[in-house]
């Protein structure tokens, strides 16, 4: 009795019973067994007035009373003291009910289970209708590291023999279950240790790990699990069909898509309204829009009506084509066969006006939509909301997020960029700091697109210590910049004429690998023509070309106006010449900048000619180079009075 007085109900309850001393493993569980009904009172056993009784049988025998008899809380403070070949023996006897194992393993815990008994568990719940629970069986097996893949495998092989299971069902199963984990390689590991067995697995398996390669882009795995497939003579269905065709797509072959269809009705398959969205998806996301009519077309020939998917991807081409009106006519067409557009349809729309700039067309269908009882979704707001940003109106862009909350929505991470990049772009630093703690309050983990702005609109506010102390934070939380953030970091050192730290930010980049670009070089050589060293910018030139940057107009701008405002006109004028042979013409930028310096050095007729030459080429000369003109050139009535000054 000291024994059992040193413990009290919860005690026993946490502590594994082969513990407490020599006492037999069987006696303890009948003691367990005769006062489990106490439990609720929470008395001690030394508040108890009568000893344990003795009990003489064993915990296989007990066990399978108390499932029999439903005692499931018996079974679950049995449960620390049961082996596996208590469990496994208990299984075996349930084979012909399902229900009861599931109920079982959910009082006995996940954890009690070695490999054994979970595949035999697996093998006995795979007789039920639905496969859910088998397949959540397996997955928390793969999750949880109860076995490698081998193991599993030939475990529920020798299930398969044990249950007399002919179907490949328990097999099939564990493919699935790694298929809904998105473990590819796992999944085909197992497709052929059961080609190994002499086992094929279903066509619907084959599918889903078919349309798992197709999600995870490797079309060319897919490729070769089609062919194993096809020397298996696993038999296909129009699913398979389709797959393929999408991985055709995926991979851009659009017209061995189409061709496929004609493989298809070969075969004795009829495609359908999915394998013709497919491939009209496929020319329409290539901007071929054609052929994608041509597709739709010949769907209708076949007396396959369209829905919703094939007008929405027709629509969304149009739309990447800016071909908005067409696009319009369209979605009224579709309206008109009574077909419902998606909140993925309108959202479409609404992305095509915005970026024309139409917010009132833009609105109304969000209006529209929800006329219709569709929900605008987050990126309808993400949408409308960086449009109004992009327009400079910020407090109906604050308004849209709030009416966003009233709807129930919560911002994504997206919503949080553009409303911090706004704001940022508005020059509220405050505001979008303030964004940025808020984002993490919510468990949203900011990104190099949320940070750049910050440190963007700290540059422009000369605030460079926050900067680079903000650049450290960032490269600390294990985010590696991207040549965008270098960028604005770089641009905004050179603005401050720190050219000193800017060449270091370059250093920096190629330490961590990040390859520099165009923008880049650009914004060191405007700072170094800031202070007047334009052969320092110039060697930058050369340096571009032996990375493999190719230098834009900018690039030769910025050397033409250093030159220039240095009065080294030969200088601008041989990288004019050297532009011209790149193939770039001459902007509005480059003959200001040449006017200026011409006319600083007193060279008027030159710059006269030149002026000429720029409004010959349709160039409209702005508010710099008149008054350039007017400081070089005087009281020269007839140029200005022939360009309307």
């Amino acid at each position: 009795m000291r024994i059992y007085r040193a413990f009290n109900f919860r005690t026993l309850k946490q502590r594994r019973l082969t513990n407490l001393g020599s006492t037999n493993q069987g006696q303890i569980s009948a003691h367990i067994c005769s006062i489990s009904h106490l439990e609720a009172s929470s008395q001690t056993l030394d508040q108890l007035s009568i000893p344990p009784p003795a009990v003489d049988r064993n915990v296989e025998e007990y066990l399978e009373k108390a499932i029999l008899d439903s005692e499931w809380h018996s079974i679950e403070r049995l449960s620390p003291n049961l082996t596996p070949s208590v469990i496994s023996n208990a299984l075996s006897k349930l084979r012909g009910s399902p229900d009861t194992v599931l109920a079982l393993i959910e009082k006995l815990g996940f954890e009690s289970l070695d490999v054994r008994c979970l595949c035999l568990a697996v093998g006995v719940v795979s007789r039920l209708p639905s496969p859910q629970p088998a397949l959540q069986l397996l997955k928390r097996a793969l999750e949880g590291g109860v076995a490698t893949n081998q193991e599993l495998f030939d475990e529920l092989v020798r299930v398969r023999e044990n249950l007399s299971l002919s179907s490949s069902i328990v097999l099939d199963l564990l493919i699935r279950a790694c298929c809904g984990l998105r473990r590819a390689e796992q999944a085909l590991e197992c497709f052929y240790l059961m080609k190994d067995q002499g086992i094929l697995p279903k066509i619907e398996t084959c599918n889903e790990l078919l349309s798992l390669l197709l999600k995870l882009n490797k079309t060319v795995t897919a490729w070769a699990l089609y062919a194993e497939m096809f020397r298996l003579r696993i038999p296909s269905t129009v699913i398979t069909f389709n797959i393929m065709i999408n991985v055709l797509c995926k991979e851009g072959k659009l017209k061995k898509a189409k061709a496929f269809i004609g493989h298809m009705k070969g075969l004795g398959f009829k495609p359908t309204v999915v394998t013709y969205n497919t491939i009209i998806h496929g020319y329409c996301s290539r901007g071929k829009l054609e052929s994608a009519q041509e597709m739709f077309d010949s769907m209708r020939n076949m007396g396959i009506q369209p829905d919703s998917y094939t007008y929405g991807s027709l629509i969304s081409g149009l739309c990447k084509e800016r071909k908005l009106e067409e696009a319009t006519a369209l979605f009224g067409k579709m309206v008109y066969e009574r077909l419902l557009p998606t909140a993925v349809t309108y959202n479409t729309l609404i992305d095509g006006y915005c970026n024309k700039g139409n917010l009132a067309m833009a609105f109304k269908y969000r209006d529209e939509m929800v006329t219709k009882g569709i929900k605008p979704t987050v990126s309808t707001y993400n949408l409308l909301v960086h449009a109004l940003f992009m327009e400079g109106r910020a407090a109906e862009a604050d308004g849209l997020i709030k009416e966003m909350a009233e709807r129930g929505l919560a911002p994504d991470a997206i919503t949080y960029n553009i409303l911090i990049n706004g704001h940022c772009k508005e020059g509220n630093a405050k505001k979008a700091f303030d964004l940025q703690v808020e984002m993490l309050s919510r468990g949203i983990h900011p990104s190099t697109v949320t940070y750049t702005p910050l440190i963007y609109v700290l540059s422009k506010q000369k605030r460079m210590q926050e900067a680079d102390n903000l650049f450290k934070q960032i490269v600390c939380k294990g985010i590696c910049p991207d040549v965008i953030m270098f960028n604005a970091l770089i641009d905004g050192h050179c603005i401050n004429g720190n050219m000193e730290r800017a060449f270091m930010l370059l250093k920096e980049m190629d330490t961590k690998k990040v390859a520099p670009d165009e923008v880049t070089y650009n914004t060191l050589m405007q700072g170094l023509c800031r202070e007047g060293k334009i052969e320092e910018a110039r060697g930058l030139l050369n340096e571009m070309k032996i990375r493999g940057i190719k230098p834009d107009h900018i690039s030769y701008n910025t050397l033409i106006s250093g030159y220039s405002r240095k009065g080294e006109m030969k200088d601008a004028f041989k990288v004019h010449d050297e532009m011209l042979s790149k193939g770039f013409n001459p902007t509005l930028l480059t003959y200001n900048a040449l006017i200026q310096g011409l006319c600083r050095n007193k060279e008027g007729d030159h710059a006269e000619k030149l002026f000429k030459e720029m409004v010959s080429k349709g160039i409209t000369p702005d508010d710099s180079t008149y008054f350039s003109l007017i400081e070089g050139l005087g009281e020269n009535e007839g140029l200005l009075e022939n360009t309307g000054m």
